[in-house]
């Protein structure tokens, strides 16, 4: 390892414990890696740009986005909340239950976790903690956990970043994320009807038989969207980026043309919101690319993937260990920073050690996930205590039970790749 890479990494965390934003850490650590190793310091800006520009799937991040956005702004989510509490808010706990069904739904539309929790987590909350049906605690804690399910199911930006990094197909890594986001839902249902009857929570009011073909009426064109989506990708009819693109059309027909519910100040709020998040995932986009260029530079994937593979440690064995690692750091890092960064750094031993990158990488992304309800510093944790207006105290002592079942289910995916990689298969991946 040079002087100049020390020195970078140094700077790096340096500047990052004052509190400045990870991105710009990391652009300080490059232009000093630059100055030290005598090259252009020019090359920060052009290669963080050429990366950007020249990347056609990072145009489905702010697409999906925006999507996300537009549903939030207008009634969207009201009907497809409706909808799920017809399905399963008949029944002891049904509000929790509609909770993992709802992120299960919306799931296919915002593709991010803290989206999920920030967007319909926030109504449901409402709804569960009203006349002290359920412990504020409690209900935050189910929709910090159901929301780890939007990223699995597709459409996901976490998986995105993965394919930019390690060159796989974003269908395949949709196709292998579904089986898994049924598989963490129904652990949480189970879950749920276990709790409700020992807690004794409330059976909400149900919906007669004779509504419910109305309520699914009135969803049906919202829950539309993951099917077009899906058609769109694997029917060859659209690459993933232009099916973002169907998807925030289609989201902006229904919210003006169908339901009539978006107004221009949710549109312009709509649109604000998603170029404020694009443009914090663009700079920790282009900052990891300058620091993925600093670590190929100085060989270090290899040099990790020759230690690990010295060690003689089966694939299995390794991504125990690599789950016990991503959890740690998920904890401290927001999903983008890790899989850009850390992720790559062990891309080389996976494939060495002959492990599947399609299945890798859902194993990772919700690893990831699990870290961001993970205490006492998930970043999903503070995002729903923040729009609850929850004490984040009540909050953790309800999660804990959630996170040990979410890693369970995880400790199945690592045993059983077949979950994960049964459907890529179906549509023709030849796993590795």
């Amino acid at each position: 390892m040079s002087f100049s890479f020390i020195a970078a990494i140094t700077c790096l965390f340096g500047v990052a414990m004052i509190g400045a934003p990870i991105a710009l850490s990391i652009f300080a650590a490059a232009i000093t890696f630059f100055l030290l190793s005598g090259q252009d310091v020019g090359l920060v800006a052009e290669m963080s740009l050429n990366g950007l520009f020249n990347s056609f799937v990072l145009l489905a991040v702010p697409l999906f986005i925006i999507a996300a956005n537009i549903m939030n702004a207008s009634a969207v989510t009201d009907r497809l909340l409706d909808f799920c509490i017809a399905i399963v808010g008949r029944f002891r706990g049904g509000l929790a239950q509609v909770n993992v069904v709802a992120s299960l739904i919306f799931s296919g539309m915002s593709g991010s976790a803290i989206a999920d929790a920030a967007g319909m987590g926030k109504i449901i909350i409402q709804m569960m903690v009203k006349e002290d049906r359920y412990p504020r605690g409690f209900a935050a804690a189910i929709t910090a956990a159901s929301s780890v399910i939007g990223p699995i199911i597709p459409p996901s930006i976490p998986m995105i970043m993965y394919a930019l990094v390690s060159d796989t197909s974003i269908g395949y890594l949709f196709l292998g994320g579904i089986l898994p986001g049924l598989v963490l839902a129904g652990f949480l249902i189970v879950f749920n009807i276990l709790i409700a009857h020992k807690r004794k929570f409330p059976k909400d009011e149900k919906v007669e038989l004779r509504d419910i073909p109305r309520v699914t009426f009135r969803a049906f064109p919202a829950l539309m969207l993951p099917v077009i989506l899906l058609t769109g990708i694997y029917g060859g009819a659209t690459t993933p980026t232009e099916a973002a693109a169907v998807a925030a059309f289609y989201a902006l027909i229904l919210a003006v043309f169908f339901y009539r519910t978006l107004t221009w100040a949710g549109f312009y709020q709509a649109f604000l919101e998603a170029t404020r998040s694009t443009s914090v995932i663009g700079l920790i986009i282009a900052s990891a690319l300058i620091l993925n260029y600093m670590v190929a530079s100085e060989n270090i994937p290899n040099l990790v993937a020759g230690w690990l593979g010295s060690l003689n440690t089966s694939p299995t064995m390794f991504m125990i260990a690599l789950m016990v690692l991503f959890l740690l750091l998920g904890c401290l890092l927001d999903a983008t920073t890790l899989i850009l960064i850390a992720v790559p750094l062990f891309l080389p031993t996976a494939t060495a050690l002959g492990i599947d990158l399609i299945y890798f990488g859902v194993v990772i992304t919700l690893n990831i996930m699990i870290g961001l309800i993970t205490p006492p510093y998930g970043v999903v944790l503070f995002v729903i205590s923040n729009i609850a207006e929850i004490p984040l105290g009540e909050i953790i002592r309800e999660v804990w039970p959630f996170v040990l079942l979410l890693l369970a289910a995880l400790l199945l995916l690592v045993l059983v790749p077949d979950i994960i990689l049964y459907l890529p298969m179906q549509f023709g991946y030849i796993p590795t």
